[in-house]
């Protein structure tokens, strides 16, 4: 009886090692795989499927294969609070994601207390990474960095103008026009009007009134394309012709869509495209091959999981707390945006805006040019 007992244990023991051996790393995405920011969701997506394959092609991570596992958050905070539980249950030990700031943050504060590296390739709210947490990283700026490339771009060429500041009240949107108000205030720029809107507002004609009592003749938005490409054919369609300038958040040619031809002459501020990366150009062609224009935040995605790949083989395995450590103190990493290394607070040490500009491409479409 002790025999067959001893055989059994012995069984089970050898049954859960190599089950552990052989077991698939499970990376979450995190995003709005639908709803008004769905486009960006998709990025986040495509570019992380495409990393795990490419990888796993390679051997995987430390021998280990990746699975991929979706969480649709919506671009909302219980949402995205919901994903990171489930996440939780499903035994994720890495997620790339969230897309908003306002969702990446109270679900950083989950995967923290449950041993869960995140990696973001789009939230650039400071405080996503100034908690003290150690599980946070971006590998895009953050908008104090860009809301100073706004500012000065205000105070060095609208000096005389009437600024408009407006912003949709979330942790990104009011975060980036306070940190662009803040630098254009310091550059000795005030501005003629400061509001807030609400996501999901279709008719703007209150705040277009405001701004033309206001004299508006520029007017900065913190926010995401839905909305801007609202406030752009409103204005031009009630007759304010103001500069209108963004952030990150409008970087989709789905503002084209939502704008027409208001979208034209549109300053905006983003990293220098990663598509234009030379490293990048056979990964850029083999989206492409798939009907799929890597813009935007997909090269983002993409790179976030050769970081962690880079890390894990630089820590000597798969735990995502030494993952962590090695992240911070490995690098810098090769990735399809050029080189990543990672400051204490996991955040990214090179960062880079520079403006673009909305207009008609040779193929006759409206999109963003970086200014020379």
């Amino acid at each position: 009886m002790k025999k067959t007992l001893l055989s059994a244990v012995a069984l089970t023991a050898m049954v859960a090692f190599s089950g552990t051996a052989w077991a698939d790393i499970l990376v979450g995405v995190a995003g709005p795989l639908t709803g008004p920011n769905a486009a960006f969701g998709a990025q986040l997506q495509k570019g992380a499927e495409q990393a795990a394959e490419d990888i796993n092609a390679a051997g995987g991570i430390n021998g280990e294969q990746i699975k991929i596992v979706l969480g649709d958050d919506v671009s909302d905070a219980k949402q995205g609070v919901s994903v990171a539980n489930k996440f939780v249950a499903d035994g994720v030990k890495f997620v790339i994601g969230h897309f908003n700031s306002g969702v990446s943050i109270p679900a950083s504060e989950i995967y923290a207390e449950n041993g869960i590296l995140q990696i973001t390739p789009a939230s650039t709210n400071p405080q996503f990474t100034e908690r003290g947490l150690w599980n946070t990283f971006r590998t895009c700026g953050r908008d104090d960095q860009q809301g100073a490339v706004a500012g000065a771009y205000i105070a060095a060429n609208f000096k005389d103008g009437k600024i408009g500041v407006v912003h949709d009240k979330t942790p990104y949107g009011q975060g980036l026009a306070d940190e662009t108000k803040k630098a254009m205030n310091e550059a000795g720029v005030t501005e003629a009007l400061y509001e807030g809107i609400n996501t999901g507002d279709k008719d703007f004609s209150a705040l277009i009134a405001k701004m033309k009592q206001a004299g508006v003749s520029v007017v900065y938005y913190g926010g995401l394309h839905t909305e801007a490409g609202l406030i752009m054919r409103q204005m031009k369609d009630q007759g304010l012709n103001a500069t209108f300038m963004s952030g990150d958040g409008i970087v989709s040619n789905e503002l084209a869509s939502i704008a027409g031809d208001a979208v034209d002459g549109t300053l905006m501020t983003f990293a220098p495209d990663p598509r234009k990366n030379p490293n990048a150009k056979e990964l850029v062609e083999k989206f492409r091959a798939e009907g799929f224009e890597p813009e935007a935040y997909t090269l983002y995605s993409y790179a976030a999981l050769q970081v962690i790949a880079q890390g894990a083989k630089a820590a000597g395995g798969n735990d995502p707390q030494a993952v962590a450590e090695a992240m911070k103190s490995k690098g810098p990493f090769q990735t399809a945006i050029g080189e990543l290394g990672f400051d204490e607070k996991g955040d990214i040490t090179r960062p880079d805006y520079v403006m673009y500009t909305w207009k008609k491409g040779d193929d006759g479409k409206y999109s963003y040019f970086q200014n020379e």
